[in-house]
């Protein structure tokens, strides 16, 4: 066994604690528009272009635009005149507005939002309940009510988790070969962004969006439009109002907001509503069975502390849920990406 002098502690303690640095550097730029603005020029630009195009400081916006190429998010050329920056490609993909796969709504509300109530993390842990009446000055109670305190903040969310499965979606739908089941339900389906890749997926499928009323309203103003015909809405909280009979239902990134309590009573209602041979798939970031990882998820688990009533589980767990509810024939699939999936038969 080595010595305390083989661990590079000091290296891992950097590493660790310039994680907020990283990614505020990679929020500001997003926020300010660098990515967006080196796309649409189509050529590389000066510090002093961006900074004067962008309302910025060139001062800032120089140690602002280096950062990037340091984290990979940019790229520099130097010539005589000085540096002249460009995006590379994971940030054309992902870190620019128009792109399909742009994660620019996730970034603002994890800026604007997330890092808030990370903020008082520690009272998190002492008190073990999320922090928005900390960090917002509203009510914990009702975390979802607190979620949704505005239209923009609703309109923030919504967009921000679409984004994700514009990059996840396919690959938890196509864990499992759902083309049997053509009368979908997808409880708190919000934009639509996984309904709309699950009819893109499974042609002959109808997917109906089971939502709040205000949030329904905006995924029919904002995120889905009428032309897509495959995919219907259904207003009300699956927690109080009946659940309609359908073939399956998806529940993504639900289970983790509640506990387990919640959860049962959730799962025991759309076994009553499920037909006979249908089914529900889970879409969660699954735990390692002993919780040493991955370590995205044992994070997640950590924000769903600050932000609401829940947690992170393993495939153990979710199975034993499933089963309480009257679930049978449960499948676990690993993704290898952000999200995992689970699926009960009834």
């Amino acid at each position: 066994m080595g010595s305390t002098e083989d661990l590079d502690y000091p290296q891992i303690i950097v590493q660790y604690s310039n994680g907020f640095l990283i990614s505020k550097v990679m929020f500001t730029a997003c926020e300010l528009g660098v990515f967006d603005l080196l796309l649409e020029s189509g050529k590389p630009l000066s510090s002093d272009a961006i900074a004067a195009r962008l309302g910025a400081s060139t001062m800032g916006m120089e140690r602002l635009l280096d950062a990037c190429v340091g984290l990979k998010l940019l790229a520099a050329e130097m010539t005589q005149e000085g540096a002249l920056y460009r995006n590379t490609e994971i940030s054309n993909i992902y870190l620019t507005k128009s792109s399909p796969k742009s994660q620019y709504h996730i970034m603002m509300y994890y800026s604007n939002t997330v890092y808030l109530c990370w903020q008082y993390l520690a009272d998190a842990v002492r008190e073990g309940r999320n922090q928005y009446e900390r960090a917002f000055g509203i009510s914990s109670k009702d975390s979802f009510g607190a979620m949704y305190r505005s239209d923009e903040e609703m309109l923030k969310f919504m967009a921000g988790q679409n984004s994700v499965w514009s990059i996840c979606g396919r690959d938890v739908l196509a864990a499992f070969d759902l083309s049997p089941f053509t009368q979908i339900y997808d409880l708190g389906g919000g934009g639509g962004a996984l309904a709309r890749e699950c009819v893109s997926l499974y042609p002959n499928s109808t997917v109906t969006i089971y939502d709040l009323p205000k949030v329904v309203q905006v995924a029919k103003e904002q995120f889905v439009p009428p032309e897509e015909r495959q995919i219907a809405f259904h207003e009300g909280d699956f927690f109080i109002d009946s659940i309609p009979e359908a073939e399956l239902y998806i529940l993504s990134k639900i289970l983790h907001d509640w506990d387990d309590d919640k959860c049962k009573q959730l799962l025991t209602k759309v076994c009553k509503a499920c037909k006979p041979g249908g089914g529900v798939l889970l879409v969660e970031s699954l735990l390692n069975e002993d919780k040493s990882g991955p370590v995205e998820t044992q994070l997640y688990s950590m924000n769903m502390l600050v932000q609401t009533e829940g947690k992170e589980r393993t495939a153990a767990e979710y199975s034993k849920l499933l089963e309480a509810a009257g679930f049978g024939e449960i499948q676990v699939k690993r993704t290898g990406k952000l999200y995992d999936a689970v699926l009960g038969r009834k």
